[in-house]
């Protein structure tokens, strides 16, 4: 063969790649779903050429978020469903093929959980309390219909362990990233705002984890950071607004994965502080873990604010276009902290742990649950958290002085 020819090839095997990948972008139409077919089928063949069309094609039954769904944490409260399908058509047996989800992020959890349990022989508990370690998983396939927690191509999952109220995670795997995921804007029209909004403040969050560092010189990211926080200040309130509005919707649902698959983490110390303190509100309250945020992100924000005083004004005049007080900067990082409380409140989320149903008396007891969890302090990458700040930052969730 010239080498004239192989280039030809190897253009032609170029142009069909970005066709694949094309059909498979946030912005395609998953009604033209007889051409997905094939490509979810090829993207699999590695684990089972035998997958028929129509064994695919049964994974792509739509399931829309309805006015009743809930997104409280626990595990299995919500509309979706997950299930797999084994090498003889089966649904349910050890041997599966491929673990299929279709619903909102708790339903992808509960995937990535049956993901791990269906090729260990133990409880899948021993995933997350640390008595085993993760080898070996059934391929995940997602279709989205909630943007938020981004586990549509994160490497992460949590679950509620109701005997002890414990909502912990599973260390982070590659193992668990959906093979694949399919992202259309449309199937999240239907959802109630308390979930969307829920949603815009859990990926907000995500990149604030990643945001909030003491890694220098990571440029790069601390620019996709803010690009990606921006455009979930501008679409959430625009996508509450009107259900049907697909831009803004689709700014969501990008932003929503881009905020958890890590691109925007690379090279960076995390924090992740904030998230582990709201699980202990989700824990005891069962409040939905965006709402539980809400509460606990400023609070956590204005505890921790004099560590770095300069990241908290870049914040505030990058993310909200606060004007920059070059002679107190403080005063520019208090007042980002209060935009993005506000912002929260226009998507009419919490501020206050009353408004989640907590109570100031139960703070103690908060900390001490944290302190059953295998390794439970210190946490949070930026400050590190020991059970005093635990209580200080719950305290002012609560709306109590420093």
């Amino acid at each position: 063969m010239t080498f004239a020819s192989i280039a030809v090839l190897l253009s032609c095997l170029l142009v069909l790649g970005s066709f694949v990948l094309l059909l498979v972008n946030v912005n395609y139409n998953v009604q033209n779903i007889g051409m997905l077919n094939y490509i979810l089928v090829f993207v699999d063949t590695d684990r089972d050429p035998s997958l028929s069309t129509e064994e695919v094609d049964d994974a792509f039954t739509i399931d829309q978020a309805s006015p009743e769904t809930t997104a409280s944490g626990s595990i299995v409260e919500n509309g979706g469903s997950a299930e797999t399908t084994s090498d003889s058509g089966n649904a349910g047996q050890s041997e599966s093929s491929l673990v299929r989800v279709r619903g909102l992020w708790d339903d992808m959890s509960d995937a990535d959980i049956a993901s791990l349990g269906s090729k260990y022989d133990g409880d899948f508990w021993d995933f997350f309390c640390g008595k085993a370690k993760p080898e070996k998983t059934t391929p995940l396939g997602v279709v989205l219909t909630m943007s938020a927690a981004g586990s549509e191509s994160s490497n992460s999952c949590v679950i509620t362990q109701e005997d002890g109220n414990l909502k912990w995670g599973c260390p982070k795997t590659d193992l668990i990233r959906p093979k694949f995921s399919v992202l259309d804007p449309t199937y999240t029209y239907s959802l109630p705002d308390y979930q969307l909004a829920c949603g815009a403040v859990d990926m907000l969050a995500h990149l604030c984890e990643r945001y909030f560092t003491n890694t220098p010189d990571v440029a790069l990211t601390d620019r996709l950071c803010e690009a990606v926080m921006k455009t979930i200040v501008d679409a959430a309130p625009k996508a509450l607004a009107d259900h049907s509005d697909y831009a803004s919707h689709a700014d969501l649902m990008w932003a929503g994965m881009l905020a958890h698959n890590n691109s925007c983490g690379i090279g960076r110390d995390q924090d992740w502080a904030s998230h582990q303190i709201e699980h202990e509100l989700s824990a005891f309250y069962d409040c939905a873990h965006g709402a539980g945020l809400a509460v606990v992100m400023p609070a956590w924000m204005e505890y921790v604010c004099g560590h770095d005083v300069m990241r908290f004004a870049r914040f505030a005049v990058n993310v909200f276009g606060c004007e920059m007080d070059f002679a107190h900067p403080e005063r520019t990082a208090q007042a980002g902290i209060r935009r993005l409380r506000d912002f929260f409140r226009t998507l009419g989320m919490p501020a206050t742990l009353a408004e989640v149903g907590g109570r100031a008396e139960d703070i103690p007891a908060m900390v001490d649950h944290r302190c059953e969890k295998p390794n439970g302090f210190p946490f949070g990458g930026f400050v590190k958290i020991q059970p005093a700040d635990m209580e200080a930052i719950l305290r002012l969730a609560a709306g109590e002085a420093q």
